[in-house]
Order: structure tokens, then sequence, then C-alpha cells
């Protein structure tokens, strides 16, 4: 007996079953690859808005939930980080850390803190320094002030040079202007020697520390410097030949690190021969007064003294010069706010901005504090939202970046082996906002992602149009800074680290900088009265680092870097005109130029997701980060090893015509006294290494051995 058959099954509803659960499979397989940045397991979407949309939407105080808008959270922040000077390694220090700490934990972030206790130097609290004018036969002819008169009250540290030496000297003054190679040379070319003598500089003479060895070099036997009529004395470090510890160069200067003895070479190449202070206006007037030999070299204007000079010295008077430094081990403390990625937590967008200041920080480097925590407002909105980065993303607040970037430093020396592998970019604000116009500085592949971000941000000045359209307008249209310069914290990411960095802030310069005049009642009245300035500026660093957490594809513009590279090289043609041969670096560029066209392409099928593994995409994403780091050289340039970018490092002459390519910089400086065949050879050694690295970074880019 035959087995009975099943039933035969509704052809209509199996019609409708099928397609519906093929339908149901593509839905559920589409979305268990791709990523998207509102889903979550246990909370659904907030709505169809983008992470970037949310983000700008918390400007204004309806999209807070009953919060204040921005720019009143902002100015808040600012008031409580400056109501009192915060100078690094001292106990006012600690106020601003567990402040920045407690928003930081407010806005739910996960925190952590990093203390290290590098050299820093002080004046010393038991002898003050002292400063008086002299006749010739060394008779008291007046007493002059030290201090600040825009800090009557004496609130702030007294005004000085940290790591100037501790010294003395009666000696006859001479004005050398803002103290830079030009003036010295001007000053050599009427007769006027400053050996033996206390060199007077305005402010404005580029680094505060060149200044002073240029004078050292010319066998001054001190050095002031003015500041600007307003009132205000600018207090600075003198350190020179780098940044970070003096004590502990590569390594983090942790409590119980290995520390080089203050007789070591490496460490006294870091300090000043002879000793300096910076002054007010008013006093270096009074010496000025009295000065006699020739008149100042006529290219040299003086109408910023608020008075003529009738000499520029040497004498006949002499000023009498006392100052007591005290070095010593300080506890410093870093403080960070941690937003671990979903898909790829090994890759970090880390961004950065320095607490510490000399006197009240208000522009530097608090309005840049404000900034930071204002971003980590917005950004634990969005984590409760539902939002979570692809990549991880470390907010950073540094201490004592006043000292010489050290807190940065030390920190990226501790970690360099775990930031080379997995670090992709490092975003820096300090001074955020000193006056009007937006500027900015970045390593070349980052150009095309900020001027986007940019057409995305409203102008906080004219209430129409967009941040770009202004920036575009202005100056000559969009200038992009390339980082050489070792004056923010961007400086070890980059010059030490290899890693693609980015700086910006508003207003070109600030009067007051680093005086009692940085104040939170300037920037009410002055800077920023609406603090709309902040918002820009909060807003542009937050799409740029949602843009590069979030992009699956890395937003680096390679053929960018390949065209700014050419137009390096042509410069420099112009500059050594029929000197050594540059064919390496056209040829090496020429290479790197295709390998960035080649990845434009390749990053183009990865965004449009024809054929490419998750694996495949993130051995790309690798290929566009360590680029940056091919241009690093283990040994480091000539005579300043830890300086390792043969980009853009800093030239050893603070005064280099290159802005680019320091060792050749560096070799150009060094030779200019050598025979012909000497400085070509010096020179086109330095051009050799430079071609090296950029065909490192055309192999990096390809990703391929042969």
């Amino acid at each position: 007996m035959a087995l009975p058959l099943p039933p035969k099954p509704n052809s209509r509803l199996s019609s409708l079953l099928l397609p519906l659960l093929a339908l149901l499979c593509l839905f559920l397989l589409y979305h268990s690859t791709r990523h998207s940045p509102f889903l979550s397991r246990n909370t659904p979407p907030l709505s169809q808005t983008t992470p970037a949309a949310l983000f700008l939407s918390l400007s204004s105080a309806a999209a807070g939930g009953g919060a204040a808008a921005a720019n009143a959270t902002i100015a808040g922040d600012l008031r409580a980080l400056t109501l009192r000077p915060h100078l690094a390694g001292t106990p006012a220090a600690a106020a601003p850390a567990a402040f920045v700490l407690s928003r930081l934990r407010a806005a739910g972030l996960r925190t952590l803190t990093r203390e290290y206790s590098p050299l820093l130097s002080y004046p010393s609290a038991a002898a003050a320094a002292e400063l008086s004018l002299l006749s010739p036969n060394g008779s008291l002819l007046a007493a002059l002030s030290a201090a600040e008169p825009a800090d009557p009250a004496a609130r702030l540290v007294r005004p000085y040079h940290a790591y100037a030496p501790s010294g003395a000297a009666a000696a006859p003054a001479v004005y050398v202007n803002r103290g830079r190679e030009e003036d010295f040379r001007a000053l050599e070319r009427i007769g006027v020697r400053v050996e033996g003598c206390v060199a007077i500089a305005r402010r404005g003479g580029g680094n505060r520390g060149g200044v002073v060895a240029r004078a050292a070099e010319r066998g001054a036997a001190a050095v002031l410097i003015a500041g600007d009529p307003g009132g205000g004395v600018e207090r600075g470090a003198v350190l020179l030949g780098g940044v970070g510890d003096p004590l502990t160069p590569g390594w983090g200067a942790a409590a119980a690190a290995e520390r080089l003895g203050p007789e070591a070479d490496e460490v006294r190449r870091r300090f000043p021969r002879i000793p300096s202070m910076p002054v007010a206006a008013a006093t270096a007037a009074e010496i000025l007064r009295t000065l006699g030999g020739p008149p100042p070299p006529p290219e040299w204007a003086t109408e910023g003294l608020g008075f003529d000079i009738a000499g520029v010295g040497p004498g006949p008077n002499l000023v009498n010069f006392t100052y007591q430094e005290d070095r010593k081990l300080a506890i410093i403390q870093n403080v960070f706010g941690l937003i671990r990625g979903r898909e790829e937590p090994d890759r970090y967008i880390i961004i950065g901005n320095h607490r510490d200041a000399w006197t009240y920080g208000a522009v530097d480097p608090n309005s840049g504090t404000a900034v930071l925590l204002d971003i980590a407002r917005r950004f634990g909105i969005l984590l409760r939202s539902g939002w979570r980065p692809r990549r991880t993303i470390i907010l950073c607040s540094w201490d004592a970046e006043e000292f010489g970037m050290i807190g940065s430093t030390e920190w990226v020396e501790e970690n360099l082996g775990n930031l080379h592998s997995k670090a992709v970019v490092y975003l820096n604000v300090d001074c955020a906002v000193q006056g009007p116009g937006f500027f900015a500085g970045a390593t070349p592949q980052l150009d095309k992602l900020l001027i986007d971000v940019t057409k995305k941000v409203k102008d906080p000045d004219l209430g129409d149009g967009t941040v770009y359209h202004t920036w575009e307008r202005t100056d000559g249209g969009i200038n992009i800074e390339r980082l050489a310069r070792a004056d923010s914290d961007f400086s070890a990411f980059l010059h030490y680290a290899g890693i693609p960095s980015a700086d910006f802030y508003y207003g070109k310069e600030f009067p007051g900088y680093h005086t009692a005049l940085d104040s939170y009642s300037w920037m009410e009245n002055q800077g920023d009265p609406m603090f709309h300035r902040h918002v820009a500026v909060a807003e542009i660093l937050g799409l740029l680092t949602l843009r590069l957490a979030d992009d699956p594809v890395l937003p680096f513009d390679y053929v960018s870097y390949a065209a700014q590279l050419q137009e390096h090289a042509n410069a420099l043609s112009t500059l050594l005109d029929d000197g050594p041969s540059l064919e390496p670096i056209y040829s090496a560029i020429q290479e790197f130029s295709h390998a960035a066209n080649e990845a434009l392409k390749e990053g183009e099928l990865q965004e449009k997701g024809e054929n490419f593994s998750i694996l495949w995409r993130r051995a790309f994403n690798d290929r566009l980060m360590l680029v940056e780091r091919s241009f690093l050289e283990a040994e480091g340039l000539k005579g300043r090893w830890w300086f390792k970018h043969l980009l853009y490092s800093p030239p050893e002459d603070y005064e280099s015509q290159l802005s680019f390519f320091p060792g050749i910089a560096d070799a150009i400086s060094r030779a200019a006294n050598q025979s012909d065949m000497e400085r070509q050879r010096i020179i086109q050694h330095e051009i050799w290494r430079v071609a090296r690295a950029i065909q490192r970074a055309a192999s990096a880019l390809k990703g391929e051995l042969f």
C-alpha cells in the first residue's frame, strides 16, 4: 500500500511568502554589515538625523533638551577656568585640572589621568629680580621696575623667562630692535657690537629663545625683551633645541624614570647661556632714552615704542640686572576623555588642548579648553542618542605646554609604539579665539576635508554665509599653513611620531599674549563678546572629528599632498638657482603623485562598496594612515635627532626662508661659509634624504613591495 502524499502547498501563499522571506534575508544581510551610527542594540535610532546634523543642532538651546546654548555654556566654562592664574606645576594648577575632569565625566565619557615629573623653571621665591640704571661710575641713577603695570595687585607670577639661567650683569645697554639676525647685522654695519652689553629687544622677533641665543652668540651679557606699550609683559620659555622635558629626551618623564644629569651635553644645549627677562615697555623706555651712540638704522620702525630713539648705544649708562632661577622637578597632570570605537577601537582620533597658562589664560589656552569641553558635551548627547563612533576618539587636556609642550610630548614619547600603529590623526586647538578671521594649519592630506567642513559652518561674524566663504575672500584666499613650527602640542605628534595633524583658531595675533591682559574680561568685552567664534571653532573641530571617526574610508587626500610637494620643490629650485640638482626630489614626487592618483581611484571604489571586504578596506585605510610615518627618519635631523620629520619639522635657523624640507634648510644655513663644492655636497645629501622619504611614502601608499 502506497504511503499517502503530503497535501500540496497553496501555490498562491507560496508566491507571497517566498519574496517576503528573500527581502527579509537581504534586509538582515545588509544591516549586519552596514555601520549605522545611530543603531544600538539597546537604543533605537533617535531619528533620521545624521550625527553631523545633530552635532550642529546642539549649538542652540532648543536642541539641547533645555540646556543653555553652546555659546553660554562655553562662556560659563571659560569664566570658571580663568578665575585665577594657573601656572603648571603650582598648587593653583589643580583646580582647572579637576574642572576639566568633572566636565568630561558629566558628559558621560570615560576619564583617565596621567602624571609626569618634568624639570620646570620658576623665578626664585627667595630673591626677586632686580633692575636699575647706573651712571658710568656705578652710582645709582634710578631703580627700575621689574613688575607688570597691568598686574598692580601682583596676583600673577612675576614676569620671567622659564629656563633663563641665574645671573647678573652691570653693563652698557644696546638696542637691538626685535633681536633678529637682520637686526644684529644692521648694528654691525654701523659699527655697534653687543659684546659685553645688555641687549634690549622689542617683542615680536619670533622665538624668544632664538632672540636670546643670537645675542649670546655675539657675546651679550644679558637680554631684556620689552612688552608693548599697553602695560602687559610677555612671559614665556626660552628653552632651546626642541620640546619636552630636558632631562628625559625620548622617553616619558614618569616619577621613577631615568633622568640625564644637568651637566650632560644634551641637557646643557637646551638652556640659554645668559640670563634674560621680559620687562614693561615703560621700563625699557627709561633705559632707551638714555642711550647714546649712532641713530637706529633707517629700516627700523620705532613708532611702536611710543617715542623716538636718539641712539642705539652702547651706553653711556649701565644697566644693573640680577635674576635668580629656581629649577625643580614638578608634578603635572594630563587629563583624558575616551569614547571607545565600535568597529575599530584600535584606531585613534585624538583631539587636544593644553589648559596651563602663564596668567589667567582666557585666550591662551582656555578659549580652546572651553571649546574642547563643549565638544565633549555634544558627544555625550550623541552617545545618549545611540551613536557610537566607528573609531576611538580621545580628548586630551595637556599640562605644562607653556614650558615647551611638555605634557603632550611626554605622553607621545611614552606611548610611541601604540601611536605609530594606531593613531589616525591629531587635531589641536590652542588659542581658539584671539580676534577676527579664521586661520588653519595642517598636513596637506587634510586640506580638502578642512575646506569641506568649513563650508558647513556658519560664519560667526557676518551672520550669513559660511566660514569657508569668508575665509576664501580674506587675504588672497584659502591659505593653509604647514606646521613647521614647534609652538603648540601638535609638535610631538607630527615632528616626532609622524601623525597627520591640524591646528586652527580665530584671530591672527593677540597683543595681550602671556600677560595679565589675557583675562575673561578681555574676551567678554573685546575678543568674542557673544562667544560665537568659540562656537564656530567647536563646530569645525567637531565635524572634522566625526568625519575622521565615522567615515568608512579615511578622508585623506594625497593628490593634494603631491601637489603641495611639487610647489615646495619649485620654490626650493628658485632659491637654489643653479645649485645642487633637485632631480631626485622631482622624480620621487612623480612616483608619489602616481600612487596618490591610484589611491584616489581605489578609495572611490571603496566608498561605492564595489566588491571590497571589510578587511580590504581596513588595509587600505592603514595605508592612508601610515603614509605620514614614511616622512620620518630614525636618526632625525642632523644635530637635532628628536625632530624626525623630513618635510615639516622646524628649521634650526628660526629665520629660515624655508618652511619645509628642514634638513635642506639647515644645510643651506650651515654651508654658507663653505666652499662651493662642499656646500653643494652638504645640500645634495639632504636632497637625497628628502627624496628617499617621499619614495617611502609612495611605497606605503601603494601598499606593495614590488
